[in-house]
């Protein structure tokens, strides 16, 4: 079997940037505060019959898998054979590719009740599939099935340290998309957006 190390140091480390804290300050201020609409006509497959293809071989799920690797080998179908990847949510450091998920930050669930209900289904797979907005990102399969299809309000990483840049990603998904955020949602990211050690230059 061929193997292959690819040169982590060229990829991007993690998630894209999110906003940064001014900006998200901002940003939390326009988004627009509904209640969540229905889960009616919700499926996982409105939004990812599959993965798609994102570079050469690779489907969006290896690209992250790979990006977010503190080191790892791949065959000639860019599967994972080996790696190392730390668990950002709850600070796991895991070595064996079965023990991670690629979670959607904005879960899929709270993107249709935050109105992508009323998207097409191709913009829908879009949005499943961005790697260019901090929405994809490898953590521990238990932390990603104890968060589910949680929003802030009720859900938020283990890892408090990670608090500032899961609240800095959520407001830049839900602002790019416009997508609706509840009260208690808001409040929250108010909370989370508080641990940042300080405010960053606005991009």
């Amino acid at each position: 079997m061929i193997v292959i190390m690819w040169p982590l140091l060229l990829l991007p480390l993690v998630l894209p940037e999110p906003t940064s804290v001014v900006r998200a300050r901002g940003e939390l201020r326009e988004l627009v505060v509904a209640e969540a609409r229905s889960l009616r006509g919700y499926s996982h497959e409105r939004f990812m019959p599959s993965w798609t293809e994102a570079e050469g071989a690779c489907d969006t799920r290896e690209v992250v898998l790979r990006r977010d690797a503190v080191s790892v080998t791949t065959d000639v179908d860019c599967e994972a054979v080996r790696g190392t990847w730390f668990s950002e949510y709850d600070g796991l450091t895991l070595h064996s590719e079965e023990q991670i998920d690629v979670d959607h930050l904005v879960p899929l669930a709270n993107a249709w009740v935050s109105g992508a209900n009323a998207w097409t289904d191709e913009r829908r797979q879009a949005f499943a599939n961005d790697l260019t907005r901090p929405e994809l990102i490898a953590v521990s399969e238990s932390v990603n099935l104890d968060k589910a299809g949680s929003s802030p309000a009720t859900w938020r990483p283990p890892r408090r340290s990670y608090w500032c840049t899961y609240a800095r990603a959520w407001i830049t998904v839900k602002h790019h998309y416009g997508l609706t955020i509840t009260y208690r949602e808001k409040r929250a990211l108010i909370r989370m957006l508080r641990t940042c050690f300080s405010a960053q230059p606005s991009a």
